[in-house]
């Protein structure tokens, strides 16, 4: 079994950065995605950066310039670095895991004030 813990949101000024960590834990398969999603209330959950177990990154065109993915696989940590953060990125960040199957964290509540 699989489990995804995040850390690292919280209450931010707009203009400010945080960063999100997560870490797996369980049996993984060396080759998987991992990748950061955000859901505010009332829209649909997003995808906001997505990285390979080898290095490839995507993001979404909202967080292009200012977020950036890196994972470190010895430790099967994902991070997520947010800089110039807006009221916009107000959400819960989730971290997900696919290999073979498909696994979620629990959500990290991330909030940018004006």
């Amino acid at each position: 079994q699989v489990r995804l813990v995040e850390s690292g949101g919280g209450l931010v000024q707009a203009g400010g950065s945080l960063r999100l960590s997560c870490t797996a834990s369980g049996s993984i398969f060396s080759l998987n995605i991992m990748a950061w999603y955000r859901q505010a209330p009332g829209k649909q959950r997003e995808l906001v950066a997505v990285i390979s177990s080898g290095g490839s990154t995507n993001y979404a065109d909202a967080v292009k310039g200012r977020f950036t993915i890196s994972r470190d696989n010895a430790k099967n940590t994902v991070y997520l670095q947010m800089n110039s953060l807006k009221p916009e990125d107000t959400a819960v960040y989730y971290c997900y895991l696919r290999d073979s199957k498909q696994y979620w964290g629990q959500g990290t509540q991330v909030t940018v004030s004006s």
